[in-house]
């Protein structure tokens, strides 16, 4: 466990730190899946913010430009039009891009980007914000591939992603997985890194956005 400045923060598990080969950048492809409330200007802000570092990041549509009010309306919406097609259809948005990238999602994008990220051969790593899917059981998609490393971030008070046990299913990767850690920051909500939406927390974003791009010029 480790505490970090200057938003307290615990974190748990092995974090990566690779040394730059010959001070060199690396610049990842990262595919991100927006959460039950649509591609929102947070989340496009929050791709930017990447882009800006150099890295390539797509930003698919899962709902056709819509955007809603809160995460109930999404996800309404979402099983108005069937949650299973939404998802499968995000994990199709990869077919045409390189397997050598980095899959990303909020919430409900969390789950395209880890089943991508667990079932597509290639992955060069993960980053899973806000929920988390065991990799045992019956709702698992196998075991967490092989020398594919992964950050999972959350709130240690969000009714959601503590107390819905998403938590649990990232402290199970965190023990199974070399290369995974477990970002904790204090308070409770859901959609803190958004920043078009009132459950933005501008401290615990900016370190989630620091430790992201010190992962991406990781992997």
């Amino acid at each position: 466990m480790r505490l970090s400045g200057p938003h307290l923060s615990t974190t748990f598990g092995r974090v990566q730190s690779t040394p730059r080969r010959n001070t060199e950048v690396s610049i990842a492809e990262v595919l991100l899946f927006h959460h039950a409330q649509g591609l929102t200007p947070g989340v496009r802000a929050f791709a930017d913010e990447l882009r800006a570092a150099g890295h390539t990041v797509h930003t698919p549509d899962l709902f056709d430009g819509r955007t809603f009010g809160s995460i109930d309306e999404g996800l309404a919406y979402a099983k108005q039009v069937g949650l299973e097609d939404v998802l499968e259809r995000g994990v199709r948005m990869a077919d045409d891009l390189p397997a050598d990238i980095v899959y990303a999602g909020f919430s409900l994008g969390e789950m395209v980007a880890q089943k991508l990220a667990q079932t597509r051969p290639g992955a060069r790593g993960a980053l899973l914000f806000y929920s988390c899917i065991p990799i045992s059981g019956e709702w698992a998609f196998g075991p967490w591939p092989d020398g594919v490393p992964v950050q999972i971030h959350g709130m240690d008070a969000d009714p959601i992603f503590v107390g819905e046990g998403d938590i649990d299913a990232a402290r199970e990767i965190v023990e199974k997985v070399h290369a995974a850690a477990l970002f904790l920051y204090p308070g409770d909500q859901h959609y803190f890194a958004d920043s078009s939406l009132p459950s933005y927390d501008a401290e615990a974003s900016a370190l989630l956005t620091r430790r992201v791009l010190e992962f991406l010029d990781c992997v």
